[in-house]
């Protein structure tokens, strides 16, 4: 038994087209924002695009490590850069009271610091491995899933992730997300595992191919038959109009936030 979902994606929210440069169906209750991209590559050209047709002003496009001088004082920032650099550029921005949307996976090792400083500085931050609003309603599916596996023992979880060959983590942050979703409702697992495993540890399989945007999928597996729910993603866009959505739903809040919360979940 196979379950889909094809971004982009769901419910209340339709797809961003390129062509048409315009979005519909889509929530028009915020405030007009002044935005700071940090990290301007593939995917900051895409959210400023999808900003700016949203009526946002972009205020800042930096590549290099963002300071009070070079921010041009955004009410937000929307930060998607490389692990290497990412918790310096969400450090900075938070010290100065700046809220931060992050979606650049690899560094969270770091993020109760971060966390911690944004409350200090009594500002907002939402952080996600993935803003596509279709994956983080299957982030939603696989846990009622896992929760209704949990009393079938017979029946083995695996994940299995596939990205562009440019994307230098892995497991995605997607895939460990998915999995930690698996964990809280196992008696059987007690961590995750980049490829295959026998033990106690959920196995991810990492893939890296041609210019994939993303697809994620997740297998339940017995001597009888498989269970398989999948997210494919067809474009970046969808991952940049939901980390536009969640900075709209952040401007003015103080806290750490999901986008379960923005999507209320």
């Amino acid at each position: 038994m196979k379950i889909g979902f094809r971004a982009f994606d769901l419910i209340h929210f339709s797809s961003y087209s390129l062509s048409q440069k315009k979005t519909r169906n889509l929530p028009t209750n915020f405030s007009i924002m002044k935005i700071a991209l940090v990290g301007y590559g593939k995917m900051g050209k895409i959210i400023d695009e999808i900003a700016t047709a949203r009526g946002h002003e972009i205020v800042a496009r930096l590549k290099e490590t963002p300071n009070a001088e070079n921010l041009n004082h955004p009410d937000i920032v929307i930060e998607f850069s490389l692990p290497e650099v990412a918790f310096k550029n969400v450090h900075n921005c938070l010290s100065l009271g700046i809220p931060v949307v992050c979606g650049t996976t690899g560094w969270l090792k770091k993020k109760p610091e971060i966390e911690t400083l944004a409350m200090e500085k009594n500002t907002g931050f939402i952080y996600g491995s993935n803003f596509s609003l279709g994956v983080n309603l299957f982030f939603a599916l696989n846990e009622k899933l896992a929760l209704m596996m949990k009393n079938f023992p017979e029946y083995t979880p695996a994940l299995e992730e596939i990205h562009h060959i440019h994307k230098k983590d892995a497991p995605s942050g997607t895939a460990i997300s998915l999995a930690e979703g698996i964990l809280n409702h196992s008696a059987i697992y007690n961590g995750w595992k980049l490829g295959e495993t026998t033990g106690n540890e959920l196995g991810i399989e990492a893939i890296r191919k041609d210019e994939v945007p993303g697809t994620h999928s997740i297998f339940y597996r017995s001597d009888v038959d498989e269970i398989e729910i999948k997210h494919t993603a067809h474009h970046r866009s969808g991952f940049a109009l939901g980390a536009v959505i969640a900075a709209e739903w952040l401007h003015g809040k103080n806290g750490i936030f999901t986008m379960k919360d923005v999507l209320g979940l």
